[in-house]
């Protein structure tokens, strides 16, 4: 089934059963060795690390990292889908995403510093035979409609809880 059809396919159904739209999706982490952790996500299984400069192992991407690529692969796979939405040709879409951070928070060492991103930026570039206009559509677009990016740009509440488990 090509992207379109699908798309279609699911905005059809939403239009029938509208309250079938939220969905919950899941990720489970769980601390191993170090700093290493298994996440799981949905049927797929990742390795999220610190550099060993911070006492890890580098077996794989950090936290931080991790959220950043969600951004970039949020934002080509909703220019892929808009794209098609829109009928604008895309022969190619290269996000790249960058944040600051300021170690000093996180550990602890500046009380003013922030232990998340004080700054990203996302860059898109596009491929492709259409004129600025329509690129510059599909952009609106997809800035209005990136999950990912909504995390990044609006206020979401967590909640969070702690459990005390009997290691014994």
């Amino acid at each position: 089934m090509s992207i379109l059809a699908a798309v279609d396919a699911t905005r059809a159904a939403l239009e029938k059963e509208p309250d079938r739209a939220v969905v919950r999706l899941r990720a489970e982490a769980r601390l191993e060795e170090g700093t290493q952790t298994a996440v799981q996500a949905g049927r797929h299984t990742l390795t999220v690390d610190e550099p060993p400069s911070v006492g890890g192992t580098g077996a794989g991407p950090n936290p931080v990292q991790v959220v950043l690529a969600s951004l970039a692969s949020c934002q080509a796979i909703t220019y892929r889908y808009w794209a098609e939405l829109l009928g604008i040709r895309l022969d190619a879409v290269t996000v790249r995403v960058e944040g600051d951070l300021d170690v000093r928070g996180i550990m602890g060492l500046d009380a003013d510093a922030s232990s998340g991103p004080t700054a990203v930026r996302c860059m898109v570039t596009v491929e492709g035979p259409e004129g600025a206009e329509r690129y510059e559509e599909l952009r609106r677009n997809v800035d209005a409609h990136c999950p990912v990016l909504d995390v990044f740009t609006m206020p979401l509440p967590v909640e969070r809880s702690l459990e005390i488990g009997n290691s014994e």
